[in-house]
């Protein structure tokens, strides 16, 4: 199956995030583990998952009665994808002022700042050699 870019809802985000802690999975296991969260019914959980499977982002294999979900995105390409699109549509496709931002909204730590400064001196490293 090809990979696409696929910007996640917010309840994409958080049914992704479940499928990715108990997979594989069912729609009822997913349903009790969002229900105190979300208030989601059995068959809200079950429209999106087959959304999510009809948008490339899961796998369903059905078993009899029973089906099977798994996820298609990795948590890192769904990062990714979500980074991309705030880069595109929120800084327009500025990366410096999105880093800008990040820098000067306060909430990154002093441990953030220089994992990120050695990020940077790993890739320009990397880049003469």
């Amino acid at each position: 199956m090809p990979k696409k870019r696929a910007e996640l809802t917010r309840a994409e985000w958080t049914l992704i995030k479940a499928v990715w802690a108990n997979e594989p999975c069912s729609a009822p296991q997913i349903q009790e583990k969002l229900e105190k969260e979300t208030g989601w019914t059995y068959s809200t959980v079950r429209t999106f998952l087959d959304r999510m499977t009809a948008k490339g982002l899961l796998t369903a294999q059905k078993f009899g009665k029973y089906t099977s979900y798994r996820s298609v995105i990795t948590r890192k390409e769904a990062q990714r994808n979500e980074l991309l699109y705030a880069l595109r549509h929120a800084f327009n496709g500025a990366l410096a002022p999105m880093v800008q931002c990040l820098l000067e909204s306060g909430e990154l730590s002093h441990d953030d700042i220089a994992e990120l400064e050695a990020l940077i001196k790993s890739k320009k490293k990397g880049r003469k050699h």
